[in-house]
């Protein structure tokens, strides 16, 4: 794969099998992207930790393509990555998959940091799994990283499931904010 050498913010690579494909978010995915954004039971499960008071609930598809263009910015400054998540079926984008490699002075430093934000119909173990699958080994050759951690609260409970299928354990550490936040509920999994 040619991102192995150009590394992920030169060239953004794209993951798929025969049900999802994984590539960049695009403003086309905009009007999709609402649907996830908008969906009140999808945004309660959604990681906003460190994120400066955004909830990540959007009602306008303005705000949508505002947002996209924000997650480009951050990719041009290698802040982070954001992914859109194709559902092959029906040509949707039904989620998205953030990643960055956080350096920290607590347990979660040389971390891959991963975000998922899921349509509250695709919250289930199968297509959790499934999807993670697609991503989960490259990401520590990606961003150069020994352990991923992604949050998931109690009331997350196909999402923990999934999780620990795919390896990830409950972290008893937690993650420490900007200001100095404790943020709990993150799941790791270590590159073994």
């Amino acid at each position: 794969m040619c991102w192995k050498n150009k590394g992920v913010y030169k060239e953004c690579p794209r993951f798929e099998n025969d049900e999802y494909l994984i590539r960049y978010v695009s403003l086309d995915d905009s009007s999709d992207l609402l649907k996830v954004y908008s969906d009140k039971k999808a945004v309660a499960l959604f990681n906003s930790d460190n994120c400066g008071g955004d909830n990540f609930y959007y009602t306008t598809e303005e705000k949508m393509k505002e947002v996209i263009g924000y997650w480009h910015w951050e990719y041009a400054r290698e802040g982070f990555v954001r992914w859109s998540i194709i559902d092959k079926d029906n040509s949707e984008a039904i989620g998205t998959i953030e990643l960055f490699k956080r350096n920290a002075d607590d347990f979660f430093t040389n971390c891959g940091l991963l975000r998922l934000d899921l349509r509250s119909d695709y919250e289930r173990v199968e297509f959790i799994t499934n999807i993670f699958s697609l991503i989960i080994d490259a990401t520590y050759e990606l961003f150069g990283c020994d352990k991923i951690a992604t949050k998931a609260i109690e009331k997350a409970s196909e999402r923990i499931k999934a999780l620990k299928k795919c390896g990830f354990s409950l972290s008893n550490e937690d993650l420490i904010g900007h200001c100095g936040e404790r943020f709990s509920d993150y799941y790791v999994r270590h590159n073994n």
